[in-house]
């Protein structure tokens, strides 16, 4: 199984008092006039309690994943909406209780008890392998935005997984994607992020509260650029 969060619990920074200062007055034009070190504070000051089972988790503490670097701080934590696993949810109860309903009809009775029972047993065993084989695909494909890249990680099997990453500034267009009532309803969507990295297009899929998610991504870049900029001017 991909490890993709690691307890950090143990590795905690001490957060100076005069970023715990800052963090207190950070303002909309403030925040943009803090150094990425003192971002990264306030982000740290801001962190949720981090629920695994969570969709839409900002500034999650004690969470980690491969390849992070030590500087760098997890912004937003994605996964599909909740109400994208309606399907298979209700499909599983129906294969659970569909040996008892069928019981009713002599479907297995050319079999011999011994193998009724054997059958009725594989049935379960291939209902419990299915649910369990999609709620890990929901938990672990997941997205990460960071102060520094985001990713997209893409878990395909217990042994095979696919994680895509771009660096902020290289973000080029960020577009949201409703397009039905459900969708609508539930405030979820598609988050497609063009990048000038060698895989130029990164999707988040059905997340929840996608012009959020755009939004954090746009403020992310802007804070990128001005870094930049500074830097050249210095």
């Amino acid at each position: 199984m991909p490890d993709i969060f690691i307890s950090d619990k143990d590795k905690k920074e001490k957060i100076p008092s005069k970023a715990k200062e800052e963090s207190k007055t950070v303002s909309g034009e403030k925040k943009k006039s803090l150094s990425k070190k003192d971002r990264k504070y306030v982000y740290k000051l801001q962190s949720n309690s981090f629920n695994p089972l969570s969709a839409f988790i900002y500034c999650p503490r004690d969470a980690n994943f491969v390849n992070k670097d030590p500087e760098e701080k997890i912004v937003l934590l994605l996964r599909k909406h909740p109400i994208t696993n309606l399907g298979w949810i209700l499909l599983g109860i129906i294969m659970l209780f569909a040996p008892g309903v069928l019981g009713n009809f002599p479907i297995l009775d050319f079999l011999p008890d011994r193998f009724q029972f054997m059958a009725v047993l594989v049935w379960y065993l291939i209902t419990v392998a299915y649910v369990f084989e999609k709620f890990l695909s929901w938990f672990f494909n997941v997205n990460i935005i960071t102060d520094e890249r985001i990713f997209d990680v893409d878990f395909v099997n217990l042994t095979y997984r696919e994680m895509t990453d771009a660096n902020i500034d290289q973000i080029q267009d960020v577009t949201v994607k409703m397009g039905s009532v459900i969708r609508t309803v539930f405030n979820y969507g598609d988050v497609q992020v063009q990048t000038a990295a060698e895989i130029p297009e990164i999707v988040f899929e059905a997340v929840p509260k996608p012009d959020e998610v755009a939004k954090i991504l746009r403020e992310l870049r802007v804070e990128e650029e001005e870094e930049k900029i500074e830097g050249r001017v210095r």
